[in-house]
């Protein structure tokens, strides 16, 4: 055609095993990605690293190692989780390390996508779609009075589109697939999701806020699949093809679809804001429920202490969200300088979470596994540090042993600093 090729050639990295070692047929470490995607029993397996082995005499070997790697063989994958695997690992490291564990985990991803297309469909009546018209979903009509938290889901996949395009323009797809696989888990899944469902389960919700839940959802969801489809065929063209009637948007394929922009999702520093007070407030009585092993079932009151007026503001704009994802009975303002009861404690940057210990737990049996807990975990770092006090350890051991090793000394320090105050707490509410 008289003119070059390709301008430009994108070499990936040598791919070794979860050991370091490169892949080889000698070695009897390689994995078929054909057999990562539809899977493999242990016995085809064993097959077929054994089979015309230069080095017969390391069949059994090479048969031993395969069956403590892989005991039950390969489950099977994907070719989605696959995919995405390869791209999350696209570094400009000359080698890169292929772990199949990685690989599950983008499976659960795959998963973690579907239930996500299936809440969506489910709470989104036909009717209620918009008419559609060719081409994606641009901005939400005006007419939509769209809550915080719709404006900052909005924002955060603005923030994550604006990381892709750079990722992608400088050939860093682990960039892109990182930051497109922390705004589905982390922003869709695990909050806006939760967020959007006392709107659209809520009996009293006002009309326009269900549909400016439902709106969002479908358009989001709509356009990542979008962002997602070059690294996910798959999955994103069954899911789109559900989703793009709900967000309006007409066509056969996502495959002819435009790539979403980020300039169509701009930022909102406002309801990121306000949408992080919620979230710390949430996660600091989960901290506390986990610190004092409190069933997540059950409701427990909340005091809010040193609170600003733009907490108090939030916390009257927001109660009823507070309420559903913190599991929480009711939250009481305390007045300057009133003094609150024995209680368990978290920060929110200038607010303090305090969750009243008394009725919720069994002082003496609380105190007796907390003790027990830090009793072991005081021995686990003893014995961690008779080790890295041994010179011939420090001296003849890997160094990635020894690193991990002192990793271990320091979660144990901090796991016993954490215990320690907890049993001290709940040794108080038995005085």
């Amino acid at each position: 055609m008289g003119d070059v090729p390709f301008r430009e050639v994108y070499i990936t990295g040598l791919i070794l095993d979860e050991h370091g070692d490169k892949m080889s047929k000698s070695r009897g470490n390689v994995i078929d990605p054909l057999d990562i995607v539809d899977g493999i029993p242990l016995d085809e397996l064993i097959a077929k690293r054994t089979s015309g082995l230069m080095q017969p005499q390391l069949a059994p070997a090479i048969e031993k190692a395969t069956r403590r790697e892989y005991p039950q063989g390969i489950a099977p994958h994907g070719t989605d989780a696959l995919r995405f695997t390869f791209a999350a690992l696209a570094s400009p490291n000359r080698e890169i390390r292929f772990e199949l564990a990685r690989v599950g985990g983008y499976r659960n991803f795959c998963n973690k996508l579907w239930n996500a297309a299936r809440f969506v469909t489910q709470r989104i009546p036909a009717a209620d779609a918009p008419q559609p018209g060719p081409g994606a979903a641009g901005s939400a009509p005006r007419e939509l009075q769209l809550s915080v938290a719709d404006r900052w889901i909005r924002s955060r996949f603005g923030r994550a589109l604006s990381a892709v395009e750079s990722a992608f323009a400088d050939y860093r797809f682990d960039y892109a697939a990182t930051a497109l696989y922390k705004f589905t888990y982390d922003d869709f899944c695990d909050w806006y999701i939760e967020l959007a469902k006392p709107v659209l389960e809520g009996e009293a919700t006002a009309t326009a806020a269900r549909r400016a839940a439902q709106h969002t959802l479908a358009e989001v969801l709509e356009a990542l699949q979008r962002a997602l489809h070059p690294l996910m065929p798959f999955i994103t063209e069954e899911i789109w093809l559900r989703i793009a009637p709900l967000a309006g948007v007409a066509g056969e394929t996502v495959m002819l679809q435009p790539y979403p922009r980020a300039v169509d999702f701009p930022v909102d520093e406002a309801a990121e804001r306000e949408t992080a007070w919620i979230q710390k407030v949430v996660l600091g009585v989960r901290q506390i429920r986990g610190e004092m092993n409190i069933s997540p079932a059950k409701r427990v009151p909340v005091l809010l202490k040193d609170a600003s007026a733009d907490d108090e503001a939030c916390l009257g704009r927001h109660r009823t969200w507070l309420e559903r994802l913190a599991g929480v009975a009711g939250i009481t303002l305390l007045a300057p300088g009133e003094a609150p009861p024995q209680s368990a404690m978290a920060l929110a940057g200038t607010l303090t979470i305090l969750v009243p210990m008394a009725g919720l737990i069994d002082p003496n049996a609380e105190a007796e596994r907390l003790g027990r807990l830090l009793a072991r975990t005081q021995s686990d770092l003893e014995k961690t540090r008779a080790k890295l006090e041994r010179e011939s350890f420090v001296r003849n051991a890997p160094e990635h042993i020894v690193a991990l090793e002192r990793e271990r000394a320091a979660e144990l320090e901090r796991s016993a600093a954490g215990l320690a105050a907890q049993l001290e707490r709940v040794r108080g509410l038995r005085s």
